[in-house]
């Protein structure tokens, strides 16, 4: 590790928003927003300071380490690092992101090195992170890198593509970010559900805001550790999540006391009364014009029956109750043809990709290949 030249300073999470010390907090939320305009133009993948205060605060299931950089008196960097508590122990996600203003002295290497260094001290052997790149570059054209799985791309010449991959991590998947125009995908929703309800005889809907019905939430959390096997991960190593009814309950409460909505669509099949697929849509107040689409599973024994498509569309017809949401927002894995299926016929059109990067360590701290 080289000598640091810059002051690597930890963020400390304030009580309240508007408490006398949350004024460093909200600087750094600053900076967070001016990271995601610099890279995407606009806010639409920028986290409220509310839902920020709440997420990043460590909990049973995660604990959360933030560092920041300033460069005459003026926050210019920041760092993170999540440490998973109940599940991959042995894992570390981490980012690092520099204003394009100050790239190039060094600061993201220093941050970099001090977050794996607190990856290293919790003997966390397999390092995570990720990049995020616009849809202005040619997929198939001669300048890209392509994962291990071999489907999706990103710009080879990227900054961060460059940094990630000078630092030992492996491009592992490609992950497609998608984004809905409300309006123009509602004159395709009655064709789309008859459709389906052809395919899905037998089946019914539920739907809830916020708060899972309780006669529902142990098959809900059965659902919800499917996300962590069911769905493609490409080279990516992560253990199974096991999920249970505090579980469940723990995350809906984290959205609410966050300010967001979170709408669930579920499919329940009649004869057994089993839940065999699930959508979540989360919406922020402070971000009215858009929601995000979350999970979205359906259990393998009842897949083929377009349960996919009607939860979705059962989601997005109730965004009638929020008017101002314009867009929709989500993410799959490029080699996720079903579900990218689904999302294209509903309207989903690619506003871009993120990589997601891996490198695996020996002990704590000595690198190993791969």
């Amino acid at each position: 590790m080289t000598a640091a030249t810059h002051r690597i300073e930890p963020l400390t999470l304030p009580e309240t928003l508007d408490g006398p010390d949350a004024a460093e907090f909200l600087e750094f939320g600053r900076l967070c927003d001016a990271l995601t305009q610099e890279t995407w133009g606009s806010l639409d993948r920028a986290t409220p300071d509310g839902a920020r205060l709440r997420f990043w605060r460590d909990n049973a299931y995660t604990r959360m380490r933030l560092f920041f950089v300033r460069i005459d008196g003026v926050m210019v960097a920041r760092s993170w690092i999540r440490f998973e508590q109940q599940e991959n122990l042995g894992r570390g996600l981490l980012h690092v992101a520099v204003l394009d203003a100050y790239a190039g002295r060094g600061i993201g290497r220093e941050l970099l090195e001090h977050t794996e260094a607190l990856a290293a001290a919790e003997d966390r052997t397999v390092l995570a992170t990720f990049t995020e790149h616009p849809a202005d570059f040619d997929a198939a054209g001669p300048d890209v890198i392509t994962p291990l799985t071999g489907t999706g791309a990103l710009p080879a010449s990227a900054r961060g593509v460059r940094f990630a991959a000078a630092a030992g991590y492996q491009l592992e998947q490609v992950e497609r970010y998608s984004s809905l125009d409300v309006a123009a995908a509602a004159t395709e929703l009655d064709r789309l559900e008859r459709e389906a309800w052809t395919k899905a005889a037998g089946y019914e809907l539920l739907s809830w805001t916020d708060h899972c019905p309780d006669e529902y939430v142990v098959q809900l959390a059965a659902l919800m550790s499917r996300m962590s096997t069911d769905v493609p991960m490409g080279g990516l190593r992560y253990d199974e999540e096991t999920w249970d009814a505090a579980r469940v309950r723990h995350v809906e409460d984290t959205w609410k006391r966050a300010g967001n909505a979170s709408l669930v669509t579920a499919a329940r099949h009649r004869d057994s009364g089993v839940l065999a697929a699930y959508s979540v849509l989360e919406l922020a107040p402070s971000k009215p014009w858009l929601a995000e689409q979350d999970d979205t599973l359906v259990a393998a024994g009842h897949r083929g029956h377009r349960l996919g498509m009607l939860v979705k569309i059962a989601n997005l017809r109730r965004l009638a109750d929020y008017p101002e949401v314009k867009r929709v927002t989500t993410f799959n894995a490029a080699e996720n043809d079903h579900m990218l299926a689904i999302n294209v016929a509903l309207g989903f059109r690619a506003a871009g990709w993120d990589g997601e990067w891996q490198r695996s360590v020996r002990g704590r701290g000595t690198a190993a290949s791969g």
